[in-house]
């Protein structure tokens, strides 16, 4: 059962105060929506000929209830236009030669932990209950829940050895309507407004769950954005990477040093003596930004949240890079410069191709 709506007087979670004034001044009125309100509302902005219109619906208006998040147009459009993008309104959207995907992607997981191919090859040989090999049953997959769950059901069902061979290999990391990440849901299981039925990652393969912890991924942090497009980018690189990568274009201006801007401030498992190329920058002007090496490494771990942009370094880099421009203040997000990377992409894709395409619905959705 879903928990009754309680939607708290918040500020909408895709805009700073400037729009929300805009937006208060063209309303009648602030009252928020009823259930009712919301509901009709998704029905205009959903495409007329999906299939299970109100069923679409009410998931949606029960995860933004249950998150309690402002159900504005510019929301509601913000989670369907993820939704259309990722996967046209399918719940458990086919891959195309999701068989072969897995296979190798199997084969690569278990070389990166020293697994010979020889046992992934040995196990996969062997016969399933209904008669065909496990390579068999992986190569006539179309969607990513019959992968995971047949992948569930090869480590309970092979031998003690070829079991424990394959468990942690399971190559399915995103899945549902809106393609969110498995771990980012079993991370953010707490609240969830369902009865769970078998595990979190099997309720990112339902239309509920996926849509839920989709919402969630997307709108459920502050974010100062004055554009929809940077939380889209940020749906698709990690939560603050456009705020991110505009940090490290201030730190480039500061510094004079040529920067990647892929929104990642610090690099994974880096040791003191051996520092990223946006904090090795920022040590080199320690001096005028008044931080040792290790202020300056504390306030970039706080890189993947909200405070990042209340720490003195934040404050420090951008007066200094603001005192270097032209008199404008130096952007505060950016869309970042990532190429995406993943078994399933088979064209040379960007975070700045999605996060454009994801605005370019929003703007039609906000349009019915």
């Amino acid at each position: 059962m879903t928990h009754a709506p309680r939607f708290r007087r918040r500020l909408p979670t895709l805009f700073g105060l400037g729009c929300l004034l805009a937006a208060l001044a063209a309303c009648d009125g602030a009252r928020p929506r009823t259930p009712d309100e919301v509901h009709a509302a998704l029905l205009r902005k959903l495409p007329a000929t999906l299939h299970d219109r109100e069923g679409w619906a009410r998931d949606v208006q029960a995860a933004f209830a249950a998150l309690e998040i402002e159900p504005s147009d510019a929301n509601l459009c913000a989670a369907l236009a993820v939704v259309e993008q990722e996967s046209t309104y399918r719940a458990d959207p086919p891959v195309p030669g999701l068989g072969r995907i897995a296979l190798a992607e199997i084969k690569r997981r278990a070389a990166a932990r020293h697994v010979p191919a020889f046992a992934v090859d040995a196990a996969l040989v062997l016969r399933a209950p209904d008669g065909r090999s496990w390579a068999q049953r992986l190569q006539a997959l179309r969607t990513e829940r019959e992968l995971s769950a047949l992948f569930e059901e090869m480590i309970a069902r092979l031998p003690l050895g070829s079991g424990r061979l394959l468990a942690g290999l399971n190559p399915v990391r995103t899945g549902g309507p809106m393609q969110v990440s498995v771990a980012f849901a079993e991370r953010h299981a707490r609240g969830y407004p369902y009865t769970v039925q078998g595990s979190i990652r099997h309720e990112v393969f339902t239309r509920r769950g996926g849509l839920y912890f989709g919402i969630r991924h997307l709108l459920d942090y502050p974010a100062d954005y004055d554009r929809p497009l940077y939380r889209f980018a940020d749906f698709n690189a990690g939560r603050y990477a456009s705020r991110n990568a505009a940090f490290q274009q201030a730190v480039a201006i500061a510094t004079g040093t040529r920067l990647v801007r892929d929104g990642d401030l610090l690099a994974p498992g880096a040791p003191m003596n051996r520092p990223g190329t946006t904090e090795a920058a920022l040590r080199g002007i320690d001096v005028r930004l008044a931080m040792d090496a290790a202020a300056i490494r504390a306030d970039l771990a706080k890189g993947h949240g909200a405070d990042f942009a209340s720490t003195a370094l934040y404050r420090s880099v951008y007066a200094i890079a603001d005192a270097a421009g032209s008199g404008k203040p130096v952007p505060r997000a950016r869309v970042p410069d990532i190429a995406l990377s993943s078994p399933k992409i088979t064209r040379p894709l960007t975070t700045a191709w999605f996060a454009g395409r994801v605005d370019a619905r929003w703007k039609a959705c906000l349009a019915r």
